[in-house]
């Protein structure tokens, strides 16, 4: 049955449907806004069926910062920040262009929804401004956005960590046993040590999803996604005073002072779009504003996963690997399982990748030749298709390589973000094609690592649903079939965040009754678009089982070079 069949089928559903027509009701229409690493991109879909009519991206003027601030003051190993009015700047640009080329009137938009990277902390003052907005405080690397990938905390997460191992935390077996050095408490703490004055200025540490619906609605309003998933929020209650203050005395305060506020559910309304929001966007003021949301946990709905055992991998920059059970388990190395956290009524659970695309991008910019990218451009192809075909007419095992998928460290499940990349097996006849097909490889060996350590838990996934840009490459999505051994199915949206944002704010509008109502009418996926060629599976199970053999040989304590480099490169960089 096709999704429109499921469409005219539904009952209780929208307020408007396919059928509608002119001269009943006019179309209903809301906007998603996905924030991603390097950019925001709006879509505009109408609620009757999820189609997507037009939609418009954004990148962020000043990227990610890495290497220094806007004005020069250098930056540290291992620091990704972002500055806020970026964001904004979405909002004025890629709005209004979506809304333009859409052909759909502003008064016909009934809602909007936003989702963002996590977890991306922002410091500001009472009234909702960035500590960086500040004149005197532009050159202050610790009064910028904290991307997610940010990961020069992990000598805190390490100690949030240790200490709930030694105090027996209850809320650390959520968290699969380890804190990230990308989460809430463990960049907090940075802060407070590193710039206490800072710290001591900032009145609220709020994750950047809810910051722009606060910009957009008026209204400050803490998600529960991410509140459960990155502020290891639990059964009503963050860690507790005595804990925080164990860490550092300093810290004690850090959830009644900074954190703590009254919590959103998913897809509830925030509010209604001020007035200045409604000028920036285009939009008519006092639409519903969606409660913010993470940008992989909101694309479940989107790709249809509301069932137990399907669990979709949001592939970009990096991975997240989200889904949803009826049951609880604690699996080693995920990062985190929340009731309701991305269904109401299931266990949501998320693990991840740190680099994927990143890793892809990062071989292109620096090892690809002069006269592969002649070649390329003969062929009409960029980089990544040209190196894409030539590895795709390999034989596996043919490159002779086997690479670890840790250039931006591991999230899942070694929760480790001071590991770094390898690639084992290069000789002198070693060529681009067969790295980057290694590293392609590498990531799906990753993803299976995932996925056998929820089976092994007692977390069963039955089905693989791939979301984001790199559906594109067939010859990925393949060697992930044939990897994990699953049926891959696809989500069929260009943009599955920004659709399943939309999705929310049609809930939000009152449109649907909950999210499971707009999946089934508004959420799109293509289920087994690839199949796993038992062949090629048994071939890609010899290279598995060495990379295995490096991920714990490097990951798991055998060898601490990882380590003991990044602590020299520290040392010289300082």
């Amino acid at each position: 049955m096709s999704n429109n069949d499921r469409n005219t089928e539904q009952k209780g559903g929208p307020v408007v449907n396919a059928e509608n027509s002119e001269d009943t009701q006019p179309d209903t229409y809301v906007i998603g806004v996905d924030y991603g690493t390097l950019s925001g991109r709006a879509v505009v879909v109408r609620v009757a069926d999820g189609t997507e009519v037009a939609a418009a991206e954004h990148p962020y003027t000043h990227a990610v910062l890495d290497r220094a601030l806007p004005d020069g003051t250098p930056l540290p190993p291992d620091w990704a920040l972002q500055v806020p009015s970026d964001y904004v700047d979405v909002l004025r640009i890629a709005v209004p262009e979506a809304l333009a080329r859409s052909g759909v009137r502003p008064e016909q938009v009934v809602g909007i929804g936003t989702d963002f990277t996590a977890c991306t902390m922002v410091p500001v003052l009472a009234d909702g401004t960035p500590l960086c907005e500040l004149p005197d405080l532009a050159g202050r690397p610790h009064a910028y956005v904290k991307l997610w990938r940010h990961h020069a905390a992990q000598a805190q997460a390490d100690r949030i960590t240790e200490l709930a191992e030694a105090r027996k935390e209850p809320w650390l077996k959520r968290y699969g046993g380890k804190i990230s050095s990308e989460w809430e408490f463990a960049k907090g703490l940075q802060l407070l040590e590193e710039d206490p004055e800072l710290y001591e200025l900032t009145d609220r540490w709020i994750e950047a999803a809810d910051w722009i619906v606060w910009r957009l609605s008026g209204n400050y309003v803490r998600n529960a996604c991410t509140a459960g998933y990155k502020g290891q929020y639990q059964d009503g209650s963050y860690p507790s005073a005595e804990y925080l203050a164990a860490l550092n005395p300093g810290f004690a305060g850090f959830v009644t002072d900074k954190l703590d506020h009254p919590i959103g559910q998913l897809g509830d309304l925030a509010g209604g779009l001020t007035a200045e929001a409604a000028e920036w966007t285009g939009l008519p003021e006092g639409i519903a504003v969606c409660v913010g949301n993470v940008d992989a946990h909101v694309t479940a709905p989107a790709a249809t996963a509301v069932e137990p055992g399907r669990m979709v991998a949001i592939m970009g920059t990096s991975t997240c690997h989200v889904m949803s059970s009826d049951q609880w388990a604690e699996v080693p190395g995920m990062c985190g399982v929340v009731e309701g956290g991305i269904l109401p009524g299931l266990w949501g659970y998320e693990a991840g990748q740190s680099g994927v695309g990143d890793i892809f991008g990062w071989f292109v910019r620096t090892s690809f030749p002069a006269s592969y990218a002649e070649e390329a451009a003969a062929l009409g192809r960029d980089a990544h298709e040209h190196l894409t075909a030539l590895a795709a007419e390999q034989e596996i095992g043919e490159h002779g390589l086997i690479a670890l998928d840790w250039h931006s460290g591991n999230r899942s499940v070694l929760v480790d973000h001071d590991l770094s990349g390898v690639v084992v097996g290069q000789t002198l006849s070693t060529r681009p094609e067969d790295i980057y097909r290694a590293l392609l490889e590498a990531t799906a060996f990753g993803t299976r690592t995932i996925i056998e350590t929820f089976q092994k838990s007692g977390v069963p996934v039955e089905e693989l649903i791939i979301a984001g840009g790199l559906t594109k490459n067939a010859l990925l999505m393949q060697i992930y079939s044939d990897v994990t051994r699953l049926p891959l199915g696809v989500i069929d949206s260009a943009q599955g965040p920004a659709l399943g944002s939309a999705m929310h704010a049609a809930v939000a509008a009152g449109a649907y009754a909950d999210i499971r109502a707009a999946a089934q009418a508004m959420g799109k996926a293509r289920p087994a678009v690839y199949l796993p060629d038992p062949e090629r599976a048994a071939a890609y199970d010899r290279l598995y089982a060495e990379y295995q053999l490096l991920h714990d040989y490097f990951g798991r304590g055998a060898n601490e070079v990882m380590h003991r480099l990044r602590r020299i490169r520290a040392e010289a960089s300082a």
